[in-house]
């Protein structure tokens, strides 16, 4: 019904000096100003950061000759050293969070499949109000956990309800459980080539995935409401070969989404993002998630039915 990504209102992604966005691999000390975040990061109060957007008061690297970021800078003046305020995000707690939020849907999503199969209408409103509270959260600058989980679990509630209609179609049974084993092979998929660098996600990236989603988006908005006021299929993007075409470029979207969604984590940790911040990875991976199974969804529903 809906698709929907954080990464629109998200702090921007860095690259290294050869041009890609690499991990663990801060600007040295002393270097060009390379900060994607610096002027819009909540973290960086009067601060004039070169490289880390959650400095306050200088760049954490620029310390004494000691420092293996700082490799021939001992003559540079270097800024005060940053100390932590809070507890830095690390990868645990971003699995534990995902984990929670994840955990949420799938606990709505039963209680939609066991109870709201036969009410569409009540799902369709669930999945309405998720999709308010997903847009709130994500032009909000900090996370809110209990917005989130909200989210997840009235999101959980439609995907349930909706999935459990699906299945109930005689020639589509199953489609909802193919759809999710297909969403965890896109993930697995996405995450090798994200580490092992087949994908590289720089700022042309970026701008890249951005331009199609808006694109994509706008395309099927324009498609629903030839369907609501003209009937039928609309322009047909939800049925025939246009429709498969469209599905599939709807779950690479969903496969580059991910990739700026790992490059977030991994951006977050290298500059020791505050640990309320995994909440926004969280966040940014279950929208994309669901966005992944939505496209895998409607993309098998249409193979099966044809």
């Amino acid at each position: 019904m809906r698709s929907s990504n954080p990464v629109f209102s998200r702090r921007g992604f860095s690259r290294d000096n050869n041009g890609y966005a690499g991990f663990n691999a801060p600007p040295q000390a002393g270097g060009p100003a390379a900060d994607p975040y610096a002027g819009t990061n909540p973290y960086a109060q009067g601060a004039q950061s070169y490289g880390n957007p959650y400095a306050q008061g200088g760049n954490p690297y620029a310390q004494d000759a000691a420092n293996p970021y700082a490799q021939g800078q001992q003559g540079v003046t270097q800024a005060p050293q940053y100390v932590s305020q809070t507890r830095r995000m690390t990868m645990d707690d971003v699995v534990m969070r995902t984990g929670m939020t994840l955990g949420t849907v799938i606990a709505g999503a039963t209680v939609g499949w066991l109870f709201l199969t036969q009410n569409l209408a009540f799902a369709v409103g669930a999945g309405l109000v998720a999709m308010v509270l997903g847009l709130i959260q994500s032009f909000k600058r900090k996370p809110s956990p209990a917005l989130i989980l909200s989210y997840a679990a009235l999101e959980g509630l439609f995907l349930g309800a909706l999935s459990g209609y699906i299945n109930g179609i005689p020639q589509l049974s199953g489609a909802p459980m193919q759809a999710v084993l297909g969403t965890m092979a896109v993930f697995v998929a996405m995450l090798i080539a994200y580490k092992t660098r087949i994908v590289r996600v720089n700022a042309r990236f970026t701008r890249f995935v951005l331009i199609a989603a808006l694109g994509f988006v706008l395309l099927s908005m324009v498609n629903l409401l030839f369907m609501a006021f003209g009937g039928g299929t609309g322009l047909g993007f939800r049925s025939g070969g246009l429709g498969i075409l469209f599905g599939v470029v709807g779950v690479v979207l969903g496969a580059l989404f991910l990739a700026l969604d790992f490059k977030q984590v991994e951006d977050g940790i290298a500059y020791g993002a505050p640990r309320e911040e995994s909440w926004l990875a969280a966040f940014g991976l279950t929208l994309t998630l669901v966005w992944i199974y939505m496209e895998m969804l409607r993309l098998i529903s249409i193979l099966r039915g044809d």
